[in-house]
């Protein structure tokens, strides 16, 4: 099944008003696909770019998925597919000083005004994490919203539609994708349920026992750029075999590319593991109000606890107080708060809850 055909089997009454528009040369410019899934606002875009770009449209108008405009998106590999990601240390995307700031609005916007060298025509642009804009990035992009050059397609993603302009989504066509499913990676998480686990089972918890838990879940966020760095290496590898005859100035680019992606990944992969730390305490909570295990919206993530035979009996008043502490240290984590220091006086506190 290629991506389009998991898009319309997931959200088929979104695909159908989607498809029409592409039949008939009607769909818009500039698309903003919203999700709180940080997975589908990586992934939609470039399935979405295929309306535009399809050479080989089927009759109803969805795109084939294996002409090699199709290919090549899924691949990654679109010759005229730029995208424009957060990739500073303060996540921001800024205008920039002129068309040769790499990662810069200027930089992205310059490739638009030169011609598609595709079979299709068409140019792809992807601002992932729109919301990162800052705002003289956002005014900057409407006059390109507003008069776009010709066989262009803007794709702009973001969890929090609230951060950008109104005059920046009054020029996009919204598209909703709220699939009320968390997905977490537990592979990489496990260790982070396995020191949850071992600091709740004590019923006597002490300040080693609340550092060394601290210490452990510290690492965890610690690694999770490494974690980035691998998985979007894994993804580019075969496009950069491609490109090894490439001149400097196009390995640059890809380069670019590469740490563009690699700072979505992070983030994306950073909020999941916040979420995770969240999900494991409320759904504490949830069991000890009596909710039966089957019933939780993510019984993996607490799956140690149902399993371990030795478990204290769960307090709803201490669940609870625990919950509201864990949404601090959501809020803390999600904000320019110290994330050792947000860790350990949350571990800390929650030691005290006997």
């Amino acid at each position: 099944m290629n991506g389009w055909d998991s898009f319309e089997k997931s959200f088929p009454l979104l695909a159908m008003p989607l498809k029409n528009a592409a039949q008939r040369g009607r769909l818009s410019h500039s698309l903003l696909v919203v999700s709180a899934n940080p997975d589908i606002r990586l992934s939609f875009p470039p399935v979405l770019a295929a309306l535009s770009a399809c050479t080989d449209r089927r009759e109803d108008g969805a795109p084939c998925g294996n002409c090699s405009a199709c290919r090549s998106l899924a691949a990654g590999t679109y010759p005229d597919l730029f995208t424009l990601a957060p990739t500073s240390k303060a996540r921001e995307i800024t205008v920039g000083k002129d068309d040769g700031d790499p990662d810069t609005l200027r930089s992205f916007e310059s490739v638009f005004h030169l011609g598609s060298i595709t079979e299709s025509g068409w140019k792809i642009g992807i601002i992932q994490e729109a919301d990162t804009m800052n705002e003289a990035a956002q005014n900057a992009f409407l006059k390109t919203l507003e008069e776009p050059p010709p066989k262009c397609l803007f794709i702009l993603s973001t969890g929090r539609p609230g951060a950008l302009l109104p005059t920046i989504r009054s020029r996009c066509q919204t598209i909703p994708l709220t699939d009320n499913v968390c997905i977490y990676d537990m592979e990489l998480f496990a260790p982070a349920a396995e020191a949850l686990l071992t600091f709740s089972l004590k019923a006597n918890r002490d300040l080693v026992e609340a550092e060394e838990c601290a210490v452990r879940l510290i690492r965890i966020l610690d690694s999770l750029e490494t974690a980035a760095e691998e998985t979007v290496t894994k993804r580019w590898d075969a496009r950069l075999k491609e490109a090894e005859n490439l001149e400097s100035a196009g390995l640059k680019l890809l380069e670019r590319r590469i740490a563009g992606e690699t700072s979505c990944e992070y983030r994306r992969l950073r909020e999941q593991f916040i979420s995770f730390l969240h999900a494991w305490f409320a759904e504490l909570a949830e069991l000890s109000a009596g909710i039966a295990p089957e019933l939780l919206p993510n019984p993996e993530v607490v799956r140690p606890w149902l399993e371990a035979s030795d478990k204290p009996k769960l307090r709803e008043r201490d669940a609870f107080r625990i919950l509201a502490e864990a949404e601090t240290l959501v809020k803390n984590l999600r904000t320019n708060v110290n994330d050792e220091l947000a860790i350990r006086t949350f571990i800390l506190k929650t030691a005290a809850r006997r």
